[in-house]
């Protein structure tokens, strides 16, 4: 079909056409800025790193029944740049048509946060908008999705079709709502469908609300109230590296801070199944403690990679190593569940372990690479997702909590 300008549909971007987001933010170019935290959450803390996760939007896609066969989506990225690294490829937009694959693209330009991690600065440039196009889809209506890119903020500011749009029904699926680290965010993951998260819904047959932060798992309270107030039927928490990333608490600490957060996410949701989920395996922190630090010798060859600048005695002072966490996690989740027989726990090196780590080793010596993330989803699906699995094998899930 020919298109011409006279032929496309402007529709408004409304919160009924995004799904995975908790909140838009109208801005001043009149568009829309998805967020995963809420605005009361990101008043709490000015730290950059989460502001900056939390508006890229893992997880969050257009959702939308049409007859069309060509969409363009106008849109203003934030393209990160570290200094003395290879340039980041451009975020990817993955287009999904009646939940098949059929379509990928990126948009150019757009603003640039260039990031120094040799000081700890960080400097913001603007820069222009551009356009994704989609074109020859197939005839006929259908449910059409755009998945935004995992790790690139992207302002919305524009919907075209050439045909009339509408939102598309939930379809009864369980909603799945997760937080984690930047490996649940989607860290080296090829494109949004295929972080570990998209792709363990896509087998699990849920709906994915993402609230995997980059950095930021840090059992901070407004994420648990976030957790709290966000409506879904199955949750799951993926608690450790970054406390050890950022050596932000002790071991005494730890425990009561655990045991809170989930208190509050136990305040909205006293009966959802809910699984704690503890590190994968990272051979450089199994008993090492924090901080990660950039391993600066590695840029010279184009490699960002990253050491364990702690020391293994302080462990008997109460930092935290992933083996101290894995620990402590499977008591307080055997302690609770005796009155929470809703609460699990999964071993993080059920998902990626030593025979993994010796056959696809993570390349920065923190993230998992795009097979990796592959391999995680299939896992924790059929761990989870299955007919016994740990989130919907009990038969817990009586309905989608998107039509509550």
């Amino acid at each position: 079909m020919h298109t011409t300008e006279h032929d496309w549909i402007t529709t408004p971007l409304t919160e009924d056409l995004l799904r995975g987001a908790l909140e838009l933010e109208r801005t001043a170019q009149g568009g829309v800025l998805p967020h995963r935290l809420p605005a009361r959450a990101r008043a709490q803390c000015t730290d950059g790193q989460l502001a900056m996760a939390e508006a890229q939007p893992s997880g969050v896609r257009l959702v939308f029944r049409t007859g069309a066969t060509a969409v363009e989506l106008d849109t203003l990225p934030t393209k990160r740049v570290h200094v003395g690294a290879p340039p980041r490829p451009d975020g990817v937009y993955d287009l999904v048509v009646d939940g098949r694959q059929a379509g990928r693209a990126s948009v150019t330009g757009g603003n640039t946060l260039t990031i120094d991690m040799t000081t700890g600065t960080a400097e913001s440039r603007p820069g222009p908008s551009g356009t994704l196009r989609f074109t020859d889809l197939p005839d006929g209506v259908k449910t059409v999705e755009i998945w935004l890119p995992h790790n690139e903020t992207t302002e919305l500011l524009a919907l075209r079709t050439n045909a009339p749009i509408e939102p598309a029904a939930d379809g009864g699926r369980a909603v799945w709502l997760h937080h984690g680290s930047s490996i649940s965010h989607g860290s080296d993951a090829a494109s949004p469908t295929t972080t570990w998260p998209a792709r363990a819904a896509r087998l699990g047959g849920v709906e994915l609300i993402n609230l995997g932060l980059g950095g930021s798992a840090l059992l901070d309270p407004f994420t648990a109230r976030a957790l709290r107030d966000t409506a879904a039927d199955l949750i799951s928490v993926k608690i450790g590296i970054n406390l050890v990333n950022t050596d932000l608490m002790r071991l005494r600490a730890f425990a009561p801070a655990v045991h809170g957060f989930l208190d509050t996410i136990r305040d909205g949701h006293p009966t959802a199944p809910l699984l704690v989920v503890s590190p994968i395996l990272c051979p450089i922190h199994e008993d090492t403690p924090g901080p990660s630090a950039p391993d600066f010798t590695s840029l010279g060859s184009g490699h960002l990679r990253f050491r364990a600048a702690g020391d293994p005695a302080e462990r008997a002072n109460g930092k935290l190593t992933l083996g101290v966490i894995r620990d402590e996690l499977a008591r307080i989740v055997e302690q609770r569940s005796a009155e929470d027989p809703n609460l699990h726990y999964l071993d993080g090196r059920d998902l990626y372990g030593e025979a993994d780590s010796a056959e696809l080793p993570l390349p920065d010596r923190l993230h998992p690479d795009a097979a990796t993330h592959r391999r995680i989803g299939e896992r924790f699906a059929e761990l989870a997702f299955s007919a016994d699995g740990l989130l919907t094998g009990r038969g817990a899930w009586h309905g989608s909590a998107a039509r509550r």
